[in-house]
């Protein structure tokens, strides 16, 4: 039976973002005078736009597709397993504290390798848009980056840095115990609508000392539009997930399509492109 690295508690062998209050204010550290007002002013846009789809996020499914993929010591790819699930997220509010966990159920699992191989779960990287939800991106440093085009679209880039000390969205579980990942990276956003596009984020090297090497994660969001809603939310379509120890490689790829909004008694579908 093929035997997980595991990360996080919500699901089990998953690493999965942990949403907890961490407070309700867009805090952006002091940056350069000039920028000063142009930053807080994305990050107040982000921040709203971030909650908004959050509410969204919730209210939809979608078929996700999974391939991880375990390198050889010549980075080659000496093992791949392939993977669908229904997938959706769940958001609870009790008693002021915001909780999101996911949900998959198997729609086809790929067969476990006779080798005993140790395999990488990755799940969660879909919500890491939650850096810039107000629950935390008090736990964040933000600067500014310049502004890119991608697929014709002008984006601002924004970099973030996780605090010391504060709260993070994503945690490695190992070995029973619990590690907060010191996440830095970067965030292409819309300037208008405060929507994001696509996030790089990893860590660097504060958790060699339990094994980890080094993880590196990009996710990319798309307008998919719903007929019931005047707004255009950008859902995430494609993670990918890499994760070195000193001794071992992986890669997951994780593609999530046909959106579908669902309620008691309707559900309409978004092929995602």
């Amino acid at each position: 039976m093929t035997q997980p690295i595991q990360i996080t508690k919500l699901l089990p062998r998953s690493l999965c973002m942990l949403i907890a209050a961490a407070g309700i204010c867009l805090a952006a550290t002091a940056p350069a005078a000039p920028n000063a007002q142009k930053l807080n002013d994305l990050l107040q846009r982000t921040g709203n736009q971030t909650a908004a789809f959050l509410d969204q996020f919730s209210d939809v499914k979608c078929t996700e597709h999974v391939r991880q993929e375990k390198f050889s010591k010549e980075d080659k790819v000496e093992l791949k397993e392939e993977s669908i699930y229904d997938y959706m997220a769940i958001l609870t509010n009790a008693n002021g504290e915001l909780n999101l966990s996911e949900s998959r159920l198997a729609v086809h699992e790929a067969k476990r390798d006779r080798r005993n191989t140790s395999m990488l779960l990755s799940n969660g990287f879909a919500t890491l848009f939650l850096v810039f939800h107000p629950y935390y991106a008090e736990a964040f440093k933000f600067t500014l980056d310049g502004e890119e085009v991608i697929a014709g679209r002008s984006l601002e880039r924004v970099k973030f840095q996780h605090v010391v000390g504060m709260k993070s969205p994503a945690a490695l579980a190992l070995r029973g115990r619990e590690y907060p990942l010191e996440l830095s990276g970067t965030a292409w956003i819309d300037p208008e609508s405060g929507s994001i596009a696509r996030i790089e984020a990893g860590i660097q090297d504060t958790l060699q000392d339990v094994g980890l090497k080094s993880l590196h994660s990009e996710i990319v969001f798309a307008p998919l539009p719903f007929s019931d809603s005047k707004t255009v939310y950008w859902f995430p379509t494609q993670a990918t997930v890499d994760v070195q120890t000193p001794r071992q490689h992986w890669r997951n790829l994780h593609r999530f399509t046909e959106y579908k909004k669902f309620s008691v008694t309707t559900e309409e579908k978004v092929a995602s492109k």
